[in-house]
């Protein structure tokens, strides 16, 4: 673990609270950037640099091509999510700003900018980013994020998690991508150790994967593909964006299982368009995976 001095706590607070604000108050924030003139609705996403100024600084790695990058990509994400087109079934340019997103997170095209463990701020970034573009300047209707919870946010997570698991569970080990520990009952330290992956992964790596392949991709898909289609399609490029994790080579398991993961997240996220429900299914796939079957 990275030491967690004052100037990463600072740059911390600062990268998440985009992502938390938007969250937890959608509707206070959402379409307030048009309150703006044009072009502080452009340059304003640029102080995104500032929490990657911080790090780098603190860490003596600071260069300014990188500053320049964490200014001017979500500056960029900004003029275009101006340009998108309003009639809705013209997905093709916000689809386009998509795929060079996700793809600039899946093949980690920035992350050499941060120091050895601190990386996860390049995604966070890029999800702020993401955020002011397609929530803030210009929201993209019915994708469905906030975390304000329901009740049937977890009933329909934990269902869809309950399919998932007689499916994976057979294919994971006869392919011997998982692998069943043996545990020592310890329910207490068990149950705390469980809660503090589930929290670290719902928000860091659940909500941000969901709102951008659910929320954002399958929202886009089903306007020309329909439901299934774009249920199956989005399901697809999740999976195939895990070819490189884990693994030096193309992971074909890993790509198999989260491809049929992506489809019960993706059903989870239709049932009521909220990512929450399937950022529960997401976190607790992923959590049951980390602490008792890799």
């Amino acid at each position: 673990m990275p030491h967690l001095d004052a100037a990463i706590i600072a740059a911390a607070l600062l990268a998440l609270l985009p992502y938390l604000a938007a969250a937890f108050f959608p509707a206070q924030l959402a379409g307030r950037a048009h309150t703006l003139p044009a072009w502080a609705q452009i340059a304003l996403p640029a102080l995104l640099a500032i929490p990657y100024a911080i790090v780098s600084l603190d860490a003596g790695s600071f260069h300014w091509y990188w500053l320049a990058v964490y200014a001017l990509v979500p500056a960029a994400l900004a003029f275009a999510a101006r340009c998108f087109p309003r009639d809705e079934r013209n997905i093709w340019l916000p689809l386009a700003v998509l795929l060079l997103l996700g793809l600039s997170v899946d093949l980690r095209w920035f992350e050499r900018a941060w120091p050895p463990h601190l990386s996860v701020f390049n995604k966070v970034l890029l999800l702020d980013a993401g955020i002011y573009a397609f929530f803030l300047l210009n929201p993209l209707a019915g994708a469905g994020f906030s975390l304000r919870l329901r009740l049937r946010d977890l009933t329909t997570g934990l269902r869809e998690f309950l399919f998932y698991l007689p499916i994976a569970l057979p294919i994971g080990l006869i392919t011997g991508f998982l692998h069943a520990h043996l545990l020592t009952w310890r329910p207490v330290p068990l149950l705390e150790q469980f809660f503090a992956a589930w929290i670290f992964t719902f928000f860091f790596i659940a909500v941000p994967e969901e709102l951008f392949f659910r929320g954002w991709l399958q929202n886009l898909l089903e306007r020309r593909a329909g439901r299934n289609a774009a249920l199956i399609l989005t399901a697809i490029l999740f999976g195939l964006s895990h070819f490189n994790k884990r693994a030096a080579h193309f992971n074909t398991p890993y790509v198999v299982l989260a491809a049929l993961a992506g489809v019960f997240y993706g059903r989870a996220w239709r049932r009521d368009r909220r990512v929450a429900a399937s950022a529960i299914t997401h976190a607790t796939v992923d959590s049951i995976w980390s602490l008792f079957l890799r």
